[in-house]
């Protein structure tokens, strides 16, 4: 399978609480929700074929968590919803070392990525790869993303643009201390809304001049 990341980001690069801000995963930060105003019949089926495409699914402890609660839990009965159906449907990973007994259906969890090398996640992970299936999808999980990047695990990355700068403190996909990384354009397309889907596969570090 080939790992494919999806990320919705601010034009200033925030992915924190693009739904709404939960009070205990979002303390301090009061600008979520931003994602909510763009809301329109073409770029959401996009994302939805997206999710549908998916084999099987990985995911980071916190992005798993908001996850499980709503697609799994408040959603899980609406399966006409494509999220619900794709996400109650596929394989779930999900990286964690404090993760017992979840309880959302079809869920793996895959410990080893606060060890000090991540040798037993990476051999996961890579083992996953070399499965069977199409696409092993990454959404949301930034501090998942950028060790999988680190480690040149990550076949193609898709940054999902929405046109507004939100600032506050967000947190941000590639913070100042994160992994370089050289990326070819696949694919871009912008929706009436104007948000951006950008696809790109990483190719190693950049070169500087």
């Amino acid at each position: 399978m080939k790992l494919i990341t999806n990320t919705q980001v601010t034009v200033d690069g925030i992915m924190q609480a693009n739904g709404g801000n939960d009070p205990d995963l979002d303390p301090g930060f009061t600008r979520g929700g931003w994602a909510m105003p763009f809301d329109e019949p073409e770029s959401t089926a996009s994302i939805a074929e997206t999710y549908l495409r998916a084999d099987a699914f990985l995911f980071g402890r916190r992005t798993y968590d908001l996850f499980a609660a709503y697609w799994g839990g408040v959603r899980k009965d609406d399966t006409d919803d494509p999220f619900v159906r794709s996400l109650n449907g596929r394989p779930k990973y999900v990286a964690s070392d404090s993760l017992t007994g979840p309880s959302w259906a079809g869920t793996t969890v895959l410990p080893g990525m606060g060890a000090d090398d991540g040798a037993a996640l990476e051999a996961s992970v890579r083992a996953l790869k070399a499965g069977p299936g199409g696409e092993l999808q990454v959404h949301g999980s930034g501090q998942l993303i950028r060790w999988l990047l680190a480690r040149g695990l990550v076949d193609e990355l898709t940054l999902i643009v929405f046109p507004v700068v939100v600032g506050g403190g967000g947190i941000r996909l590639f913070p100042d201390d994160g992994p370089d990384v050289a990326l070819e354009l696949l694919d871009a397309r912008t929706f009436s809304n104007g948000i951006v889907a950008q696809t790109y596969r990483p190719g190693g570090r950049p070169e500087y001049a």
